[in-house]
């Protein structure tokens, strides 16, 4: 999906009034589809992070794109602002200092590994995301987690930790995916590495 740098301004002016409006009322900001361009219009998965400088204050997203890209945006900024258990729930008043960044994720591929070793060496740093799958657990990382943590033995045992397994942990059955994604914040308009 292309997404001019006109269009990344509005989807970003769209998450922002929509965690405006659902911190007022408790629902996300409804959405018009007929006012937006048939493509931002397609089933695509989202992420919207929020940040105050740094420190991050909320993440929600879809890893399937099973509803409009807009939807999606809107929903997710509401929920990244009121829903995620890691932090507590924005307050209007902090909404000024909250710094937005959209990523619109490719549909994820699966990989097929033996090994730790084998599965890194299918993995771009700073470009691919991650997701894991065991027994009903899942997590993901997306790109931009690699500034965080760059190392790749790193990424995939933090990766595991946030599925609530060890480390190390490797087994028969643990499925991995990879996606990249179309990443734009409020503060600087730059495309993600690896994405066209």
């Amino acid at each position: 999906m292309r997404i001019d740098p006109e269009e990344r301004q509005q989807l970003l002016k769209l998450a922002r009034a929509s965690l405006g409006h659902g911190l007022l009322s408790g629902v996300p900001l409804p959405v018009a589809l007929q006012e937006w361009p048939a493509h931002l219009c397609e089933p695509a998965a989202s992420f919207v992070t929020l940040r105050r400088g740094e420190r991050l204050l909320g993440c929600i997203g879809s890893l399937e794109a099973c509803r409009p890209l807009v939807q999606d945006i809107a929903e997710n900024a509401y929920a990244a602002g009121t829903r995620d258990p890691r932090f507590a729930p924005l307050r209007s008043a902090e909404l000024a200092e909250v710094r937005l960044e959209i990523s619109v994720l490719t549909p994820p591929q699966a990989l097929s590994a033996a090994s730790e070793r084998a599965l890194l060496s299918q993995v771009r740093p700073g470009v691919d995301g991650l997701i894991l799958e065991w027994q009903g657990r899942w997590s993901t990382f997306l790109p931009a987690v690699w500034r965080q943590i760059p190392q790749p033995s790193d990424f995939l045992g933090e990766l595991r930790l946030k599925a609530g397994l060890e480390p190390e942990f490797w087994a028969r059955g643990l499925t991995f995916y990879r996606y990249q994604t179309i990443t734009f914040r409020e503060d600087a308009l730059v495309p993600a590495q690896g994405t066209g």
